[in-house]
This record gives C-alpha cells, sequence and structure tokens, in this order.
C-alpha cells in the first residue's frame, strides 16, 4: 500500500514532529508532505531514506522566522491543498492547524491524527496578540468554516488525549477515537538508572511564548524566593528575562542539557494548558514529580499524589500555594517511571498500526 505522511510543518522540534517521525518509521517507504521544512528535518529523514516534499513555501524569505506571521495568510492550507496525492491509497495527516486540509479522492482513505482543532481559528484568544486579533476579526469566521469544511473530508479522526476528543466533538461536530502520545522511554534508560539525589532548583520546559504562562512560574519562585532553570527558546524570553531575578535562570535549548538538568530538578513546573503535552512525561521518565496546571491534558498523565500535584487556577497565588506545600518526599521515582511507561512508544506503535490495519482492511 501506497502512503502518503502530510504534516503541518517541521519547523520546530517537539511532540508533534516526534509523532511525525514515528509514524515514518512504521511505514519507511511513505513520503512525507508539509508546507515547509528547515534543513535539519530534511537531512534528518533524508538519512533514513525518506523523502519530504515541500510547498511553494520552502522559497518564502525567513520561512522559519516569519512561519506563524505567513499561517495568518493561510499559506500553509494552500501549500497543503496543492500536494499531488492521487497516486496514494492512503493519506496519514498529523494536524495541530492545517494537515488535515489535504485533498484526497473519494476512493482514497484518509486517517488524521488531531493533536488539537486549530487555536487560531477556534479560539483566537490564546493565539494571537489583541491588535492581531482585532485585524483578524472579520476573516476568522471564514476561517473556521474552512477548517470545518476540511475536517468533514477526513474518514477517521484519531485525538491525542480526551482534552482534544471533547474539541473535535465541540469544534468539528467529528466523533474520534483516542490515542496517546508517547515518550521514547529508550532516551531515559540510562538516567532512570543512574539517578542522583535532587538539586534545590525548580525547573521549565517549553517553547517561551505568551500562552505558555511561563511568567507564572518566575512570578511564583520570586515570591518564595525558590530557584528556577527555565530550558527553552521562543518570543516572549525578552520580556520573561526582565522580570527575572538572580534566581531565575535561562538555559536556551540543547538536547545534551535537558536529560542532566531534568535528572537535576527538584520537580517540573507545568503552567501552561495543552490538550497533551509530552514534557510532563519526559520528567516522569527520568523519575520527576510534576506540578502543573490541573486542566487539559496533564490530568490524563499525571497522577495527583503519585506522580505529581495541581495547582486548581492559572494564577501566581495559586501556583505559591501548591509550592509551599510541594512535599518532594512522598513521591518515588519508580511510581513516576512506571507511569511514564505506560505512554511507550511500543504502545503508540501499536495502537496506530492496528487501527490502521484494520481501517484498510475494511475499506472505509
Amino acid at each position: 500500500m501506497k502512503i502518503a505522511i502530510v504534516c503541518d510543518d517541521l519547523i520546530q522540534r517537539g511532540g508533534q514532529e516526534n509523532v511525525v517521525e514515528a509514524v515514518s518509521e512504521l511505514w519507511p517507504e511513505a513520503d512525507v508532505f508539509t508546507p515547509v521544512a528547515t534543513e535539519f528535518w530534511v537531512n534528518r529523514f533524508k538519512k533514513r531514506g525518506v523523502k519530504v516534499i515541500t510547498s511553494f513555501m520552502q522559497v518564502l524569505p525567513f520561512k522559519v522566522k516569519l512561519n506563524r506571521f505567513y499561517s495568518v495568510f493561510l499559506f500553509h492550507i494552500l501549500g497543503i491543498e496543492s500536494f499531488k496525492l492521487e497516486d496514494y491509497e492512503l493519506v496519514f495527516s498529523i494536524s495541530s492547524r492545517y494537515a488535515h486540509h489535504a485533498i484526497t479522492r473519494a476512493d482514497q482513505i484518509h486517517i488524521c491524527y488531531m493533536n488539537s482543532p486549530g487555536r487560531m481559528f477556534w479560539e483566537p484568544d490564546s493565539y494571537f496578540s489583541p491588535r492581531l486579533k482585532r485585524f483578524l476579526s472579520y476573516f476568522l469566521s471564514y476561517f473556521r468554516m474552512a477548517d470545518y469544511t476540511a475536517a468533514r473530508r477526513v474518514d477517521f479522526l484519531i485525538a491525542n488525549s480526551r482534552n482534544a476528543q471533547r474539541r473535535i466533538k465541540k469544534y468539528l461536530n467529528r466523533e474520534s477515537t483516542i490515542i496517546y502520545p508517547f515518550v521514547d522511554m529508550n532516551n531515559f534508560k540510562e538516567t532512570a538508572n543512574n539517578s542522583s539525589a535532587a538539586s534545590d532548583y525548580y525547573l521549565v520546559i517549553t517553547r517561551l511564548v505568551a500562552w505558555k504562562k511561563v511568567d507564572l512560574a518566575i512570578e511564583a519562585c520570586k515570591r518564595l524566593n525558590l530557584k528556577l532553570k527555565i530550558i527553552g527558546v521562543g518570543t516572549d524570553m525578552e520580556r520573561l528575562k526582565s522580570i527575572a531575578n538572580e534566581n531565575i535562570e535561562f538555559l536556551g535549548y540543547a538536547d545534551d542539557i535537558k536529560v542532566d538538568t531534568v535528572r537535576k530538578c527538584k520537580a517540573l513546573i507545568n503552567t501552561q494548558l495543552e490538550d497533551f503535552g509530552i514534557v510532563p512525561l519526559e520528567a516522569m521518565a527520568m523519575g520527576k514529580a510534576v506540578i502543573a496546571y490541573g486542566k487539559g491534558g496533564v490530568t490524563e498523565t499525571i497522577i495527583e499524589g503519585k506522580t505529581g500535584v495541581f495547582f486548581e487556577e492559572q494564577t501566581v497565588e495559586s501556583l505559591c500555594e501548591t509550592l509551599k506545600n510541594f512535599d518532594l518526599g512522598k513521591f518515588s521515582e519508580e511510581d513516576c517511571i512506571s507511569r511514564a511507561k505506560e505512554f511507550s512508544k511500543d504502545v503508540f506503535n501499536g495502537k496506530i498500526k492496528k487501527l490502521v490495519n484494520d481501517l484498510t482492511s475494511k475499506n472505509i
């Protein structure tokens, strides 16, 4: 069976990109279609003999820096809809925004793994600045109508969490099956076997953009005179640095520091609302408890009182109260690692492959 894999873009390195890579490994002969990709991703797939096919966006100026700007003008959707997919029997899209817009024939099967209905269309308050939202308000109704129509063309939808499943039903009026994303336990085997005593700092790992609410962790640690290290880069970095004090350390982002920094932290702080969120699972895979805002996907991965604790409101005051009461001695590395194993790559691969085999054998 000839398979095409379609994704929003290949710009960042995160949970969605990990899913794209995992699906590609399941079907190594499949071609990967994406509107725009960095050289890192093109070369990474090329080493495995996988062809990455891009759109007109690949030659646009400052394609990485202006990627989000281009999305406002629907360039990604135009790129995806321009792909010639007629020769493929199965199209498997991985979508947080655009990939489900892929155009397929009636006799082709289109399965979409949806991380979330596009926040830029359905929840613009959490995606755009107030000024940009005012400008786009004239177009958002059209954007939502186009997104809704595209979702109707998909033959089968997979949601990455119960939270995503609810939003898919609410915004797109589609039923979906849940298959959780994965944490690759092989990346943390050495860490789990060579754990060390926790240091005195808390840790945040995320892209530094406004909706991630990293300022909550900074302000809470300032008030309580706690040490905080932050791994990540993004458009909100300079603002966050301006409100930090000497107890707050920005480490940028590099894989070579991530594992060691997590291994030595007291606990991970997760301030954002996400449909799933892979970083808390990565921390648990290294035996670390998580302090998280108690909404969204983390409620499906963290076992409160056993692998982490929740703060109820997305406010500095609520986080401060939880940090004051946090008792590291109540959490064991074994419990955290055991929980992370329930979301392993092997579990994900098995469920995806079974679902695809079942659907293609029925020829939905």
